[in-house]
């Protein structure tokens, strides 16, 4: 599904991505972890049309991603969530996750002032498809409440509910579960391998919780200093030498 090749990422005299290549097979959950620093998220920044690298290839579905733009992109089915939470604050939970569907209505600006049958139609099919996503991930009572009024945890699910209101086939997660307690991890990764078999995504997630990406992941992809340095399954990147130097260290003497 999507085939990364020989990507290389600069800001001035830093390469934050050095020539990295790397497939993902359609249905997979894969896990890009490595330290801070390492890349991760200008790699997500970079399929999502946010960077345009120095170098390279990406390829979704045979389309190629470098120089289009960020909704382009998403109108062909990548959708992300931020490490950084970006919801409107201002809106209510239902709002919020109606953005994510705008891609979907092909009604003009025109026909929705004048509310045509035509717009009215999608804007009651948006909502009715909004209101199934926020049931699914148990948000369904909370939905007119302002999102700045919900916990962090919450959130999070919003801003989920909010890039699977895209219809994606691909679905990029920056630290999902970042900032949440021992339990609120623990449903998220339950609610995440319901949405896979929902929605027969293919997930790419990057998250510090070793825990979560062994639990969810099929295999992972580690960085370190903008280089892929291993990929394998969760157990053999467990047992992997340079990954274990990568993130603890290694002992002068030894």
């Amino acid at each position: 599904m999507l085939q990364i090749a020989n990507v290389i990422v600069r800001f001035g005299g830093i390469v934050a991505v050095r020539d990295l290549s790397l497939k993902v097979q359609t249905g997979e959950v894969l896990g890009l972890i490595g330290p801070n620093g390492a890349g991760k998220s200008t790699v997500f920044n970079v399929i999502s049309g946010l960077y345009r690298p120095a170098a390279g290839s990406i390829r979704f579905r045979g389309n190629e991603l470098v120089r289009k733009k960020p909704h382009q992109i998403a109108a062909l089915g990548v959708a992300r969530t931020f490490q950084n939470l970006q919801l409107f604050r201002g809106l209510s939970v239902l709002e919020n996750v109606l953005v994510g569907r705008h891609l979907g209505i092909s009604a003009g600006l025109l026909a929705q002032a004048m509310n045509t049958r035509s717009a009215r139609a999608q804007d009651r099919q948006a909502r009715e498809e909004a209101d199934e996503i926020l049931a699914f991930v148990g948000l369904d009572t909370a939905k007119q409440f302002p999102v700045g009024q919900l916990s962090l945890g919450q959130q999070k699910i919003v801003e989920l509910a909010r890039a699977l209101a895209v219809a994606p086939k691909l679905l990029l997660l920056d630290e999902p579960v970042g900032g949440m307690n021992t339990q609120e991890k623990g449903q998220f990764g339950h609610l995440l391998r319901k949405i896979h078999r929902r929605w027969d995504l293919t997930v790419i997630v990057i998250d510090h919780d070793m825990s979560l990406v062994c639990d969810v992941c099929d295999r992972l992809a580690v960085m370190d200093f903008g280089e892929l340095i291993a990929q394998g399954t969760p157990e053999e990147i467990q047992h992997n030498e340079r990954v274990i130097v990568a993130y603890l260290g290694k002992d002068v003497d030894a």
